[in-house]
């Protein structure tokens, strides 16, 4: 190990890097001035990776952070590096204060901490070493070298440096990224391959410097940046990580080689062999099923709703490895893989060929075949001779059985015959529509009572029950009833109805509310002005478009929402005898692929009738959707702003 760490110490040395350079590099680097808005400035982020024909990584880390105000300061008051102790060594080798009026502060690191790191759903055993820097001011200046070995996943522990090892013994990956929250003056990421591991990569959303040569009987490949300026956020982006630099580096060959691997790790390992008691389940579930989907839909919402979202350690099993299905039914918790290795425990009890998939949950994954993977899947090979995917944990109490909250989304299936990178389809937006139909009548002092209803289908459906599921049933109805009076605080509710939300394998979700609202109408002489419930945010909750600031004329970034979409709104308004309609908005049609919307008035039968029409196509969109989706949702807004004015 010693070798290794003075081997990663020449190369983050090799500029000959001492107190006073280190010190004339914090003069020049600029101040506050130099890069308003920024608390810290990162003048250099080095990063030395050595790694051995196990796939086994010895890593250095070599930065220094310049001080720009007060806040940064704070911000720099303690450095945190976190770490999983089942696959990661991690160490503290040095940290030096560079103070404004030339002091050097050599902190004595061992005085770190090594504490259990912060911890929410899933407690895993990580950890974090935490350094006191103490309190540093504006042009203070603070370098720390960081020493790791070991990888990001845990898989199965074993002695000395063994666990260090990565699960795909031999190989070796990472994933760069060239940004950050505060300025960089100089990224530099070097790694050390044996020569018969050559690296395949690329660089994705700029440009970098790259160098690769010989050395002895390895490889040395060097990427470095200058002048890295954080992106300005977007509302709704995408991840950082999809639009901003970064470097993906593989030893492996290519994503089937991947996925081979993985079917094979988990088959060696026999995570899903179902014993008695999986199966008189699996029976019991499939009583009186009807078809082969029926039984796959009874399956897994039954590992959705009864598996609980739990992460605890549970000894061998972690990572990519998923634990044994027997485990997960005796425990009936876990995580994401634990949920979808029950499900493929239970389907091949049923007979089922089924397999795990690994996915991206919230960004991208790029073709480099580094592991950009954060959430674990089931796929299900059907009758027609074709792999549907599956996840437990997304549909807990939803009536898909994959969510389209992940459409437009890359996976990795784990199959015996290995399977490329493939992507989910777009989820046609009337797979999730949303129905608000209204009926009232409009009094000539201005009370308005009737009926607001709402159903809705796939994630609609799921928004609109969220309404009961995340609470107590005692509370259900004033959760239903606050949908109107958050609007209209002096309306009286007479009456909520709703479809039974735990019945969501049959039932569509209805709700309905029956109300009185006096003063709805502002009546002033003969003449009267409003602006029908569904024209105004009614529900608005469930309708993620009009959470977007549209303010803004074009983007530079996708974008995303949570799923496709299609809202249909009809109201009826009976209304008082009408003498003259003084005020009454246009109709409005804005076409489009991307996103579209149709909107009208009419009048009948002494009613005045709002219907609406929504689409909005996806769930990630171009930079180039934006006017489309800006000028659908500015459309269904402009109802809301723009009142009927009558004359009695």
């Amino acid at each position: 190990m010693k070798k290794q760490l003075l081997f990663c110490l020449q190369l983050i040395f090799i500029a000959g890097l001492n107190a006073q350079s280190i010190g004339d590099l914090v003069k020049k680097a600029g101040d506050a001035a130099a890069y308003p808005n920024h608390d810290l400035l990162i003048i250099f982020d080095s990063t030395a990776v050595d790694m051995q024909e196990t796939g086994l990584t010895y890593v250095v880390s070599h930065t220094l952070t310049k001080v720009l105000d007060s806040h940064g300061a704070q911000e720099l008051s303690v450095v945190k590096f976190g770490y999983d102790p089942l696959s990661a060594f991690v160490e503290i080798k040095k940290a030096v204060i560079y103070k404004n009026d030339g002091r050097i502060i050599v902190l004595d690191v061992l005085s770190t901490m090594d504490y259990p790191a912060p911890a929410r759903a899933i407690y895993w055993g990580a950890r974090e070493k935490m350094l006191e820097i103490g309190r540093i001011e504006p042009g203070d200046a603070v370098e720390v070298i960081m020493f790791r070995k070991g990888f990001t996943y845990a898989l199965l522990a074993a002695g000395d440096d063994d666990k260090y090892i990565p699960p795909m013994k031999g190989q070796f990956y990472d994933i760069v990224e060239f940004f950050s929250t505060y300025p960089i003056r100089e990224k530099v990421y070097q790694v050390t391959v044996p020569k018969d591991k050559p690296l395949q990569y690329q660089f994705y959303n700029g440009e970098a410097q790259s160098s690769s040569w010989f050395k002895d009987d390895k490889i040395v490949y060097r990427f470095s940046k200058k002048e890295i300026i954080p992106l300005k956020n977007e509302s709704r982006m995408v991840a950082m990580v999809d639009v901003a630099p970064k470097l993906l580096v593989s030893t492996t060959g290519n994503w089937n080689s991947k996925s081979t691997w993985f079917y094979k790790v988990n088959e060696d390992f026999g995570s899903f062999i179902p014993d008695k008691e999986i199966k008189a389940k699996v029976d019991e579930i499939l009583k009186g099923a009807r078809d082969e989907m029926d039984s796959v839909s009874r399956l897994t919402h039954w590992c959705a709703d009864e598996v609980r979202y739990s992460g605890v350690s549970m000894g061998c099993g972690e990572g990519f490895t998923l634990h044994k299905g027997t485990m997960t039914f005796t425990d009936r918790c876990g995580v994401c893989k634990d949920k979808a290795g029950m499900l493929i425990t239970m389907l091949r009890a049923a007979g089922f060929q089924s397999y795990p998939a690994m996915t991206m949950a919230g960004s991208r994954i790029d073709y480099i075949p580094a592991d950009q993977f954060n959430h674990c899947v089931t796929v299900v090979k059907l009758h027609d001779g074709k792999y549907h995917l599956l996840d437990p944990t997304w549909v807990p109490f939803v009536r898909e059985l994959w969510s389209s909250a992940e459409q437009q989304q890359q996976y990795l299936m784990g199959v015996p015959e290995g399977a490329d990178l493939a992507s989910t389809p777009v989820s046609d937006p009337e797979n999730h529509y949303i129905k608000i139909d209204g009926t009232a009548q409009l009094q000539a002092n201005g009370t308005l009572t009737g009926r607001i209803a709402i159903t809705g289908e796939g994630q609609s459906d799921a928004a609109i029950r969220g309404l009961f599921k995340y609470s107590n049933k005692t509370a259900w109805y004033q959760n239903v009833e606050r949908e109107l009076l958050r609007l209209w605080p002096q309306a009286k509710v007479t009456q909520v109805k709703y479809t039974d939300p735990a019945d969501y394998q049959r039932y569509n979700i209805w709700v309905a509310i029956d109300y009185t609202i006096p003063e709805f109408a502002l009546v002033s002489g003969t003449l009267m002005m409003f602006t029908p419930l569904s024209a105004g945010e009614i529900f608005k909750s469930f309708q993620a478009q009009l959470s977007f600031e549209t303010g803004m004329k074009e983007r530079k970034y996708p974008f995303r929402d949570r799923c496709s979409r299609m809202v249909e709104i009809n109201e009826s308004i009976t209304l008082p005898a009408v003498k003259k309609v003084v005020q009454i908005p246009d109709s409005i049609v804005k076409s489009g692929n991307a996103a579209s919307y149709k909107g009208r008035y009419s009048f009948a039968n002494g009613a005045v009738i709002f219907t609406g029409k929504s689409i909005f196509s996806k769930r990630l969109y171009d930079p180039g959707d934006w006017p489309e989706f800006k000028a659908a949702v500015d459309a269904q807004n402009r109802f809301s702003e723009q009142p009927i004015i009558i004359e009695l």
